[in-house]
This record gives C-alpha cells, structure tokens and sequence, in this order.
C-alpha cells in the first residue's frame, strides 16, 4: 500500500492534488493571519473613492494628482496594479507626474491563452532581468512562457515609468484558488519579473542588474534568496484574508487626509478592491481578495525573507515512506479496536507534523499521500485480520467454547498450539466447592426448583471466579473445579484462590439473605484448596473431544481436602503447601485481611504423608495471619 502510494505521489493524479491543494488550504487557517509589515501599504479603489472621485475609470489628471500626492508623501515605491492600456488627450499630465515621481512602476499582463509571431519590443525590453545564473537548466525546466502579446500602458506612461513588471495571475486550473506566484515570466526570450518582486527590489535598493535568477532553484534579492521551483514560482505566504495588508482609501489621499507618516518611505501599491471593478481573486484563506493584496502580499513576503518552501518529491517520499513504515508495523500487531486508535493518533501525528514545518518553518509537505496511505493501510489490514486472522479465531472460538472458558478461548486464539494433545508441569493452585447435602436437597424438592437454584448459586459463583482471574475447569453437578496460574501465568496465584474462596462464601451468605427474603431452601457449601505442581494441557481424544484441565496428585488431594470440610465443619480448609505460599507475604507484612488458622494434621486416603490443615476466615483491614496447629498426631483418614 506505501509502495502504491509512492507512486501516485510521483504520478500526483488530479484527485490526489487536488486534495493535497485543499489540505494546503486548511493549513493556512489552521495557522490564522499573522501581523503584515508596515512598509507596504495598499492605496485602493474602493467603494468610498469611487463616491468621492466618481466612477471608474478616473481621469488622468485624477491619477496623475494621486501620483503627485504619494510622491510629496514620500513614497519610496509606487506600484500601479492598474492599466492604462488607451490613449488619453491627458496621458502627457499623468506621464509628468510620473517622471518627476521617479519611483513608479508600471504593470504588463502577458497572454497565455494565444499564441502569435512574437516580435522584438524595445520598450519592454529595459525591464528585463539580465543576470541569469546556469541558463542552461531552462533546456529541460522551461520557464512560464507566454506566446500572446502583452498588454501595456501606452507609450508616453511606460516611457515615464522607472520599470515594467508583470500582474499576470495563473491560478490552479481546477479550483481557480491562487496559490502560486510567477515571480519571472518569459517572453520573447527574456524573463519578466512580477509587480511585487520588482517593487521589493527597488525598496531594498537592488538594480535590475543585481536581481539575479538561479534557473529553475530561486531568484536572488540582494541578500535576500527567494526559493522557487523549476519553472520559477513561489508559493504565496499569504498573511490573512483580505485587508490583513494595510488598507488606505485614495478618497483620503487625495484630500489629504493621510500623508507621510501613513505612506511616508513604504512601497504603495495602487489597485481596486471595490466589488463592481471586478478585481477580487480566490486565495486559500477567502474568495473575495482585492487582486492588488496578492501583489502586495508577495512584496511583503520578500521584504521580511518569509517565505514558504514546497518540499521535493525526494523529501515527499521519505516523509511517505517513513510515516507509511511506522504504521504498518504497528497495525500489523494490533486488532481492529486498538487499530482504529492507532489510525487516529498516526493521522493526527501526521497533519500535526504538516501544521508544524508549515506555521514554524514554511515547509510545505505533502500530507494527502500519508494520510491516504495510513487510512487505506488500516482498510487493508483490518480486511486482512477480518478475512483470515478473525475467521480462524472465530472457528477456534466455536469449537472450544463449548466446554472451556472465555480465559482458555482466548489463549487458544493466541497459541493455536494449545490444542494439541498434551501438557507441562506447572505449580498452581486448586479449588474445588461443593454442595452440602444436595442428594437429600434433590430428593426433597422438585427438579424444576432445584435446578433453578442451582443455577443462581452456580451463576453468582462464576462471577465470583472471574473476578479473580480464576480458570473454571468444569462443574461436576453441583460442585466446582477452579485453579490459578494456567493457561495463562498467575504469580499471585495462591492469595488468589484463597481471597476467591472468601468472596464465594461472602457471597452465598447475600443469597441466604435473598433466599429467605423469597421463601426458598438455602444451599451451603465447603471449599478446599491446595497448591502443587501438576499436568496441566490437554486430555483426551485429539480432533474428537479433548479437555484442557489439571490432573496429578495435588489435584486429587484438593478434592480430598474440600470433603474434609463437613468433618471440620468449616468453610473453608486449605493444605499447608498453599500457607506456604502465602507465608512470606505475611511475614514481611504486605498481606491484610485473612487469618489463617491451624485446625489439625492429617493423612487422607491414599497417601502417607501428613498434612496440616488450615481454615481461612477474613480479618477486615488488619494485617493477614497465621495460627499455627497444635503439635499432634497425625489423623489417619479413611473416607475418600
């Protein structure tokens, strides 16, 4: 899927940058508008202007007395995002003004759309830049060349002006947004620097000839190295929606209302933003900025060396590969819940890394690639886990859910190799519970009434079991075999089967007080435990019954030790191989809430060793102990 990936970012088909253009987008707002500079202000044609001068277009008397006024202001730059494309009888009033100015440029718009004999235009070609570092990089990385013939102010004004530049506008062709600036242009063999990049390198003081361009890498501003990409644009650093740049009405230039301290040493830039002059362009951040903020923006841009830098596809890839790589390996160890999770958060990692090299440092990644490929790698995961990994789980889950527990269930699924025949050595430790006198229950009651109380015993001592991680091997009618520390380990497993047994007579005491609420018998029970090594795995008949269970001799001494609880009449006995366990805990202190107490020494059917038997009752919060048996001879037992 990352190898996929990898190549449709170098193919970047339409959806793919289109989404890439939209996240692009998302980015600046995410980032917000930051604070404009004060050297460039726009002086606009705005709603409030065109009251005060009367509709566009204006006179060139009213232009050239705007001119005069920026140039008394002390402008350091004017730059015209207007026209001036017909004659006018007045074009020798606006000309002067624009010659004792000295500081006006002037804009040209290049055709793109046409394609016609070009022909040498001596009154276009001063404004070329000159210094062209490595132009041989264009043979294989053309610049953005127009083949139309530009549109121009008419002669007596561009013979004023102190240079041409270009306001030709090339937005994405398949949303319209502008997010590029042209920052050279090519015609007729030479390149043409736009309106904001020309006016910045007069305010710095950089002559035409110093204005050098580095093909198909950047254009350098005197000290100032603007990275562009192989056919010489920039991606434009907007700094906010419309206005974020200075706004000043020329209805309040022209009455004087404004003046040097407003406009005094700043580039101008003179352009509409009044909605009928049909001047407003789509940006990332608005579909309704003034055309001349664009120009401005990108002037403002040099002026403060920030700029954005798009990644290249080099450095694209390893972002993919790397980001690609991280989450396949950890959606490879992850089920479906877990998955999702991780899904989120590498999402969420990746668009926050985006945020990031864009707000901080101007870096512009490509994150539709590795959010698509970590979105696609968790579909194609999880349909892997689904098809193959879940349908075998499931069919191990059916064929063993019958007879074993969710605990047992679930480590099957984990090590398919349990099934097989067969078992290890473990020490664990064993309960078994019984019921008191449930043959003469049975007979006494009707069989309907005695399993429905079966169950509710059975049922709240399931919960109990579960609660303390305890493996319910199987009931025997009305008896429960439980144990600790298998299939899965259980350090604790001792203090385990002990604090279980305490909660099981706990809770059979709740049922007597139900039971009596409701009229019914009550059940009691006795409860053994012992701890040792045994066989544990499974026995039986491979492919036709098997049953992961216990077996060996500490297994039968439990069973043994539950019987003995009617003759001690206790609820609880355990063997002293489980005390043992618990003794060291005890002593340093880290147990509470059990007493253990010695009753008497043993020696059960069947075997010839001795062992000493212990009750358990709970102590509240106080520290566990143990009372030990009184020495003694041992009692030979001979019922089962």
């Amino acid at each position: 899927m990352t190898a996929l990936f990898c190549l449709l970012l170098v193919e970047n088909p339409l959806p793919l940058e289109i989404t890439e253009a939209k996240l692009y987008d998302l980015r600046f707002h995410l980032r917000g508008p930051v604070k404009a500079p004060d050297q460039v202000v726009i002086a606009v044609i705005d709603e409030k202007s065109l009251a005060r001068l009367g509709r566009w277009p204006w006179s060139r008397e009213v232009m050239a007395g705007l001119v005069d006024k920026l140039a008394r202001a002390e402008a350091a730059v004017i730059a015209f995002d207007v026209i001036f494309p017909e004659s006018d009888e007045d074009d020798r009033i606006l000309s002067r003004a624009i010659a004792d100015a000295g500081n006006v440029v002037l804009p040209i718009v290049f055709d793109f759309e046409t394609a016609s004999k070009r022909r040498a235009n001596p009154d276009l070609e001063p404004s070329a830049l000159t210094a062209i570092l490595e132009p041989e990089l264009y043979r294989n990385f053309p610049p953005i060349t127009s083949g139309g013939v530009p549109i121009m102010p008419v002669k007596p004004l561009r013979d004023s002006a102190m240079s041409l530049a270009h306001i030709s506008m090339l937005p994405d062709y398949f949303d319209g947004t502008l997010r590029w600036e042209a920052l050279v242009v090519a015609y007729d063999g030479l390149l043409y620097p736009s309106l904001g990049l020309k006016s910045a390198a007069f305010f710095k003081g950089v002559s035409a000839d110093k204005l050098q361009v580095h093909a198909a890498s950047s254009i350098a501003v005197g000290n100032t190295v603007i990275p562009t990409d192989r056919w010489g644009r920039m991606p434009i650093n907007y700094y906010g929606p419309g206005r974020t740049l200075r706004h000043i009405s020329i209805a309040d230039i022209v009455d004087g209302k404004v003046g040097a301290k407003e406009l005094g040493n700043r580039i101008v830039f003179i352009g509409a933003s009044a909605v009928g002059m049909l001047d407003l362009r789509v940006t990332p951040f608005t579909a309704v900025m003034p055309g001349v903020e664009k120009q401005a923006t990108i002037a403002a841009s040099i002026l403060e060396n920030r700029f954005l830098v798009k990644a290249t596809k080099g450095e694209d890839l390893l972002f993919l590969l790397l980001t690609g790589l991280a989450m396949a390996l950890v959606l490879s160890r992850l089920r479906l819940l877990w998955g999702a999770v991780a899904v989120a958060a590498g999402g969420a990692a990746i668009a926050a890394a985006g945020v990031v090299l864009f707000s901080r440092f101007g870096v512009w990644v490509n994150l539709a690639c590795p959010m698509g490929n970590v979105l696609c790698l968790f579909m194609s995961v999880t349909g892997w886990n689904y098809t193959v990994e879940e349908r075998r789980a499931r069919r191990i889950r059916a064929m063993f859910s019958s007879y074993v527990t969710t605990t047992i269930v679930n480590e099957l699924i984990e090590n398919p190799a349990l099934a097989r025949l067969g078992g290890e050595k473990r020490e664990i430790s064993i309960l078994f519970s019984d019921v008191r006198g449930f043959t003469t229950f049975s007979e006494q009651h009707a069989p309907e009434e005695v399993v429905a109380l079966l169950n509710e015993y059975l049922g709240e001592m399931t919960d109990v079991i579960l609660k303390w991680g305890g493996t319910l091997d199987k009931f025997i009618g009305d008896a429960i075999m439980v144990f600790w520390n298998a299939p899965l380990p259980c350090a604790d497993h001792a203090e385990r089967a002990v604090r279980c047994a305490l909660e099981l007579q706990a809770r059979l005491a709740e049922l007597h007080g139900k039971w009596d609420r409701e009229g019914k018998p009550k059940l009691s029970c006795g409860i053994g435990i012992n701890t040792g090594e045994v066989i544990v795995g499974n026995i039986g008949a491979e492919g036709k019954k098997m049953d992961y269970t216990v077996i060996g001799d500490e297994v039968n001494l439990a069973s043994r030790v539950e019987s003995l609880t009617r003759r001690f009449d206790a609820g609880i006995l355990i063997t002293e191989k489980t005390v043992e366990k618990l003794r060291g805990a005890i002593e340093a202190g880290t147990l509470s809430g059990i007493e253990l107490s010695g009753i008497s020494r043993v020696i059960v059917k069947g075997k010839e060793q001795p062992v000493t038997l212990y009750t358990a009752v709970t102590n509240g919060t106080a520290p566990a102990v143990i009372i030990e048996c009184e020495e003694m001879e041992p009692v030979r037992l001979t019922e089962k």
